[in-house]
């Protein structure tokens, strides 16, 4: 059952994502589709308290209820930043909105931009811990490994992705057009100084 609900949590996202915004500009519904957009929490505390009330009655803690905490975790850190990117696109695409800003490619700046959207994966982890081990503390003496297992989980996706993230900062790409722009700019100082 709670596999079901991950899935439906899921689908409702996208369902309440797209009915957000289809109300929002191609209804002309700003305030509505705002409202709907604010239900998007309401699928996470659903998924929240099916998750306690199947340990509650009994389920033994498996990878099921450990990957409804870790989704939980993963909403509450990337939920926003999707909804404002989608947003971002279809007011673009079907309001006029201003084109959206890409993230940075190359230099200090993409670096910064992978920092913080690595900020985001030790939310989710600290959440998903968070809810884990209050999971751990609720079934109390039952088989909690597999929770634990997860909480290990979220440990080493906050270690991968640093150091994803660090390569950006030690090794940063360089853009061609500014390194050809410089490139001409040297050679014709050169140039000059050889008249």
């Amino acid at each position: 059952m709670v596999v079901t609900l991950i899935i439906v949590c899921e689908v409702g996202f996208w369902v309440l994502l797209a009915a957000g915004l289809a109300l929002r500009y191609l209804a002309g519904m700003r305030r509505t589709g705002a409202a709907v957009l604010l239900m998007e929490p309401l699928l996470e505390l659903v998924l929240l308290v099916v998750t306690a009330i199947d340990l509650k009655n009994g389920a033994t803690a498996d990878w099921k209820h450990g990957m409804a905490a870790v989704y939980v975790g993963y909403t509450v850190a990337y939920g926003h930043y999707t909804i404002r990117w989608v947003d971002g696109h279809v007011a673009h695409r079907f309001a006029g909105g201003p084109r959206p800003v890409k993230p940075p490619r190359y230099g200090l700046a993409r670096a910064r931009h992978e920092g913080l959207l690595w900020l985001r994966t030790v939310l989710m982890a600290v959440v998903a811990s968070t809810l884990l081990q209050c999971a751990i503390w609720y079934v109390g003496d039952g088989d909690t490994g597999s929770l634990r297992s997860w909480q290990a989980v979220t440990l080493r996706t906050v270690v991968l992705h640093g150091v994803i993230a660090l390569t950006y900062l030690l090794w940063p790409k360089k853009d061609p057009g500014r390194d050809a722009a410089a490139e001409g700019e040297a050679a014709g100082a050169r140039e000059k100084t050889l008249r």
